[in-house]
């Protein structure tokens, strides 16, 4: 039995719990807040923080539940443990199973905005409940007239978007979170579709071997890079 330090994103906590529960290694657990790639330098330095944070001499490897993450994961360096992390663009590709699913679907269904039952619990999106919520707190700060402006700034990034897409992973309230994404793509005005999930990346990524086509495992005195290709990720030397 290997023993895992895992270090991930809030939003995948149910589906990494559920099958490492399944699993036949032991794991700690240290998931951090959700939001932290819309800055990238934020997510970067929580991230190196909890990587050397973590010292226990008994871990084979500390994992990392993230993509590359507006490039919030480029600068990342292994501490005292070799670090594992997907060849994944966003948490995303997580839920369909592999990068090259998430690009085939990306590429067929431009402006597609994605829910999760993580995302869907971790924040509010895009939908009435978002708009009503950031109205009464633009209110609240700035006066109605200024709120109503804001507003019209808020839906103007939304409009780059047309479709709502859910993945079903197959466990959890899945029928409660489906119906709220189609109330939110009504809203919106835009299409909704819902996505059968494959498990078996987090099932690898949880248990090994890694292949190096899915996975990247970057040794102590390496950090991680982008490699701008179909692999996402590269391990380079530290100071390279």
């Amino acid at each position: 039995m290997a023993r895992y330090h895992l270090i991930a994103c809030q939003v995948l906590w149910r589906e990494l719990c559920y099958h490492a529960a399944l699993a036949r290694n032991f794991y700690t657990f240290d998931f951090l807040e959700q939001g932290l790639h819309n800055t990238p330098e934020l997510l970067r330095d929580r991230l190196q923080a909890a990587v050397d944070e973590w010292d226990e001499p008994a871990c084979d490897a500390v994992l990392l539940g993230y993509g590359l993450c507006s490039n919030g994961l480029a600068g990342i360096r292994a501490g005292r443990h070799r670090l594992v992390i997907p060849r994944a663009h966003d948490c995303i590709t997580f839920f369909l199973g592999s990068k090259e699913r998430y690009r085939e679907y990306f590429d067929s269904h431009p402006g597609t905005y994605w829910y999760t039952p993580g995302w869907i619990e971790c924040s509010v999106q895009p939908g009435k409940e978002r708009y009503d919520l950031l109205m009464r707190q633009y209110v609240e700060k700035y006066g109605e007239d200024n709120a109503r402006y804001l507003m019209e700034m808020e839906q103007g990034w939304l409009r780059e978007y047309n479709n709502a897409a859910y993945v079903d992973l197959g466990f959890g309230d899945n029928d409660r979170h489906k119906e709220y994404t189609r109330e939110c793509a009504a809203w919106l005005g835009w299409k909704s579709d819902e996505l059968t999930g494959d498990a078996r990346l987090v099932i690898d990524f949880l248990n090994g071997p890694w292949d190096p086509e899915r996975f990247l495992v970057v040794e102590p005195g390496q950090v991680i890079a982008a490699s701008h290709d179909a692999y996402v990720i590269k391990a380079v030397p530290a100071g390279a």
